[in-house]
């Protein structure tokens, strides 16, 4: 598990991902110190916390690599019109544990104009960050809030403030419902080679439909354990 301390933010860019899931986009690391103490995937599951990906992000996180957040911004504000990017491959929205920096994300919403920006964000827990969230979605900063199961995505998805992730089991079907049955598709990225997010783009448009993840990575059976925590408690 990374050493989520406070410290000064560090952001890692790289101009063409050589991910496969990604697919060669511009893709964002931000310091951990950024991730809310209430994400449950925290230690338990957290993709980011494992293989190569792990150590980019513990020497971001120590400020070893990346740049400033104003630097940061200025590279996304080059970035030709209409391209499309993801924030946060590991981290989430500036300021630390439970809080958004209102100031440092309107920086980001700013640079990002004309631009085709998206990331996901745990930090849903604090009510004063809906507004936040919510202005970013309609300047065109696509922020998606990331649920812990269907239920949980039913909540966020009621909040009408930006698009709705969610976790799934690691053997979820391509399509299921919600409790309250909002469609839940299966991101195409986990189950066919020929698709990645540059070629998707799904988690990037403002939509109604909830986009899932099935449980991946070494520790995607800690990440499914969570998935199902509500029905075990």
């Amino acid at each position: 598990m990374l050493n989520r301390i406070n410290q000064a933010l560090s952001v890692a860019f790289t101009m063409k991902s050589a991910n496969v899931k990604t697919g060669p986009i511009p893709t964002s690391v931000t310091s951990a110190n950024t991730c809310p103490t209430s994400c449950p995937f925290m230690g338990s599951g957290c993709y980011a916390e494992s293989g190569p990906l792990a150590i980019h992000w513990a020497k971001t996180s120590a400020g070893e690599r990346g740049m400033s957040w104003v630097d940061f911004c200025g590279t996304v504000e080059a970035l030709p019109v209409g391209q499309l990017w993801r924030h946060n491959v590991a981290g989430d929205l500036p300021g630390h544990n439970e809080n958004i920096d209102a100031a440092m994300l309107g920086e980001l919403v700013h640079a990002n104009i004309g631009k085709r920006g998206f990331t996901y964000t745990h930090k849903t827990n604090n009510p004063d960050n809906y507004q936040w969230i919510k202005a970013a979605n309609e300047w065109g900063f696509t922020v998606n809030l990331s649920a812990n199961n269907l239920e949980h995505a039913d909540q966020l998805a009621a909040l009408e403030i930006g698009p709705v992730v969610t976790v799934l089991p690691i053997d979820a079907p391509r399509t299921t419902t919600t409790p309250t049955g909002r469609v839940v598709v299966t991101c195409p990225a986990t189950y066919r080679d020929d698709i990645s997010c540059a070629t998707c783009q799904l988690c990037q448009r403002q939509r109604e439909t909830i986009i899932g993840f099935p449980a991946h990575g070494t520790s995607k059976a800690k990440a499914q354990k969570v998935f199902f925590a509500k029905v075990e408690q």
